[in-house]
């Protein structure tokens, strides 16, 4: 599997000719869904979902498709009947050729004034978990996990104990555009002596072989 960094919370993957991507929202490269033969978005926060990206990557590839939870399904499943999945904790599915398990139901708490949204995470192909905008632990040993570093609902604690509670062999900083060059080595430093696994970060367009 090839894993290639977006800005933000979105990642490519690539697999035996076919890609599939997580989260191209509104923080990301305007073609991050272009060339996907599947998107799995995980919630309906605009910095996961832009509905003009996913549009515009549906229009220009009839046969992809779409899964997600209904509040994004809702807004976009009338223009591309039949392509567009709606999702919840304990599915599990098969995108692009990638074995998809659902875990999650809530978005973290940003404030309790604030109400929270439905949140899905994604294990793909019982290796990698993308977990949205939550700290949701999968019932499934974890090879490599996406990481949320910075926002506006976590501290750098509650990173690293998510990292121990979750136990992969390796992770890779998502969620990080509001986070600055100059605060990265801190947090590099930090999760990668505490976290207990080892902990990479990989620059937009950057990619991995997993």
């Amino acid at each position: 599997m090839k894993l290639t960094k977006k800005s933000h919370s979105c990642v490519r993957l690539e697999k035996d000719g076919r890609t599939l991507v997580i989260d191209p929202g509104g923080f990301s490269e305007e073609d991050a869904a272009l060339g996907a033969d599947a998107v799995l978005v995980t919630h309906e926060h605009p910095d996961h979902f832009d509905e003009g990206r996913l549009r515009t990557a549906l229009e220009a590839d009839p046969a992809a498709e779409i899964w997600t939870l209904k509040s994004v399904a809702e807004r976009i499943s009338a223009a591309f009947p039949g392509r567009v999945h709606t999702v919840g904790h304990g599915d599990t599915f098969t995108a692009a050729g990638f074995d998809v398990q659902v875990h999650g139901e809530l978005h973290a708490v940003i404030h309790p004034d604030i109400p929270r949204v439905t949140n899905v995470g994604y294990l793909v192909d019982g290796k990698l978990f993308h977990p949205g905008d939550a700290l949701t632990v999968p019932d499934h040993p974890v090879e490599t996990l996406m990481l949320p570093v910075m926002a506006p609902w976590n501290k750098i604690s509650e990173v690293i104990d998510y990292v121990r509670e979750v136990r992969p062999q390796r992770a890779y900083d998502v969620h990080d555009a509001l986070l600055t060059d100059l605060a990265r080595p801190i947090y590099d430093r930090q999760i990668g002596a505490l976290g207990g696994c080892e902990h990479l970060r990989l620059a937009p367009g950057a990619s991995a072989r997993l």
